[in-house]
């Protein structure tokens, strides 16, 4: 077995095994945090903003989708294995550090929630770094991680406040009703957000051929989601106008400008992938003229939309699989030409120049020749 598959496997096995021992962990909490009826509840209207976020993380990775298996392996960490080791964490720090409860939810939570989060950054970075080419990548694993954390945590908040035992009020669809709108409908990109600053970090370690830049970069990211956190969960400490006036002058215009930064990122990447892929054309690993159908996103739709009128479904998975396998290449070939190869470059890169070579033949991009099957 080679040395990337064992990573793989061992990274599969660890995140598994972790995922099923949480998720014991944290249906046995919520099953004993409320009735049933209301924990049903809960549950529903805790997974109504899962999807649309969901989504936007999707649209955002569009450019070079990562594998769906990851992703779901990072909401499943997020829901399961971070909510599990941030409560006994949190549990271990009220037992023996002697935190009141204000120092708990705006110092002791988001020190151990985004460290529990952000293990699964490292953990990707440690056996799966192959799948990470960069910023963007890591914004996304983050980003799946954090909507699976706030899914768990939003079924123990709403059932909390139906049944009246957050200490905020005597409970009752009222309540309920208020905590939906703020953690549901108001704030459902907190987490995400939150653990996006270390998906940061991870993703300039993998760029970087300094040595030092790799360790204090996820270690600055992951400071830099404590703080975030810890201002938000502050705010909430304060009073609804000290909630409202951090809202509108940190979270919403700060999870826009990283939307922002996501889209001026994207379109880096396209300036990265032509550079790349034209070297890699220039060293006869794929045709020039397939570049601009490669690099731009409006293109890529048009060429598969052109392979599946005329040559079908088959026709259309081999025109994604030409795609998928040559912005692969691309971003590979990129770090290479960096100085930043991972070790099992030469391997992958055989493998993504086998797959171009058995596709081409059989496929063809508007204004070519359509090929004789």
């Amino acid at each position: 077995m080679s040395s990337h598959r064992r990573q793989s496997a061992a990274f599969t096995l660890v995140v598994t095994l972790l995922a099923l021992l949480g998720a014991a962990a944290m249906l046995l909490v919520i099953a004993l945090s409320g009735a049933p009826s209301s924990l049903a509840l809960a549950t529903v209207l805790a997974f109504l903003p899962v999807g649309p976020v969901v989504g936007v993380f999707l649209w955002l990775d569009r450019y070079e989708p990562e594998p769906r298996t990851l992703l779901a392996a990072g909401v499943l960490w997020g829901a399961f294995v971070a909510t599990a080791a941030a409560l006994v964490l949190q549990g271990l720090g009220g037992l023996f550090g002697g935190f009141d409860d204000s120092q708990m939810l705006a110092v002791v939570a988001p020190v151990t929630e985004e460290a529990t989060k952000g293990l699964f950054l490292l953990l990707l970075l440690w056996w799966r770094r192959a799948e990470l080419d960069g910023i963007l990548d890591g914004i996304v694993y983050a980003g799946m991680v954090g909507i699976g954390f706030a899914f768990i945590e939003n079924i123990l908040y709403l059932a909390a406040a139906y049944d009246g035992t957050d200490g905020l009020g005597p409970g009752g669809t009222e309540a309920l009703t208020a905590t939906f709108v703020v953690r549901c409908l108001v704030s459902p990109f907190a987490h995400p957000l939150f653990t996006a600053f270390t998906g940061i970090g991870v993703g300039i370690a993998v760029g970087s051929r300094r040595p030092l830049v790799r360790v204090l970069a996820p270690l600055a990211g992951y400071l830099v989601a404590v703080l975030t956190h810890g201002l938000w969960n502050a705010s909430a400490i304060g009073g609804l106008e000290q909630f409202a006036t951090v809202y509108l002058t940190m979270m919403a215009p700060g999870f826009a400008a990283l939307i922002a930064f996501v889209i001026w990122l994207r379109r880096s990447e396209r300036i990265m992938l032509t550079r790349a892929l034209q070297d890699a054309a220039a060293r006869g690993l794929l045709p020039a003229s397939d570049i601009g159908w490669l690099v731009d996103l409006r293109a890529r739709r048009e060429a598969r939309a052109y392979a599946r009128q005329h040559g079908g479904a088959r026709a259309e998975r081999a025109m994604r699989e030409y795609q998928q396998s040559a912005i692969e290449l691309g971003f590979l070939h990129h770090r290479y030409l960096r100085g930043t190869p991972p070790p099992d470059f030469a391997a992958r890169g055989q493998r993504f120049i086998t797959r171009l070579g058995a596709v081409r033949p059989y496929i063809s991009f508007p204004g070519q020749v359509v090929p004789t099957r």
